[in-house]
């Protein structure tokens, strides 16, 4: 499992919980961008693409930086697609909570308790088995998947 290290810059703010932490699962880590599963019950297959500088808006990065981050958010996608196999995938960065740059990236099912609505409404069923049980690919691999198809992209950091 990768090691996270917060990154050394003069961007780095202590108040900010994805400067100080993973903010996850971390599943691999590059220079600019670091990848995490969120740790959701309800929806497992959550991952995160995080800006490691500490920037609030997506017009902050250069062209090649914007780039650089989107390629990690198509793989990580494809990943889940291709393993999967899942209803829809949902991208966001809204960033209203914390304002980090960072992609969500979510496997959406049509059982998961929220589907068709956004992960964050309310609940609208119960999923039995529990959710991660459900899944075709088991976590572990998953996330192996994921830190294979990203590490493609950038050297770790």
């Amino acid at each position: 499992m990768p090691h996270f290290s917060p990154l050394s810059s003069p961007s780095f703010q202590p108040s900010c919980e994805l400067c100080r932490e993973a903010g996850g699962v971390l599943v691999f880590q590059a220079a600019q961008w670091r990848v995490i599963r969120a740790e959701d019950a309800a929806f497992p297959a959550f991952y995160r693409v995080v800006w490691r500088a500490h920037v609030a808006e997506w017009s902050d990065l250069t062209l090649a930086e914007q780039a650089s981050l989107m390629g990690a958010v198509g793989a990580v996608e494809r990943v889940l697609r291709d393993a999967l196999a899942p209803t829809k995938i949902n991208l966001a960065s809204l960033g209203n909570v914390v304002p980090h740059l960072h992609w969500h990236v979510i496997a959406r099912f049509d059982w998961d308790s929220r589907f068709p609505a956004p992960v964050w409404a309310a609940p609208v069923r119960e999923v039995a088995p529990v959710p991660a049980a459900r899944l075709r690919t088991p976590l572990p691999e998953l996330d192996a998947r994921v830190a294979r198809a990203v590490a493609a992209l950038a050297p770790a950091a």
